[in-house]
């Protein structure tokens, strides 16, 4: 089967609404208190732990 040459907006836009950024859950750092991405080093105190 030859691929299509021309894909409308609509299936496009189908395909890539899945694309999107999720929202991150943020968590916050035992020692600062400062918010922090799960499983990252806290960019205020330097503090890692998971």
């Amino acid at each position: 089967m030859p691929p299509v040459k021309h894909h409308t907006r609509s299936k496009v836009g189908r395909r890539r609404a899945n694309l999107r950024k999720k929202n991150q859950k943020l968590s916050t750092c035992l020692k600062c208190k400062g918010p922090l991405k799960p499983h990252c080093v806290c960019l205020n105190c330097g503090f890692y732990k998971t």
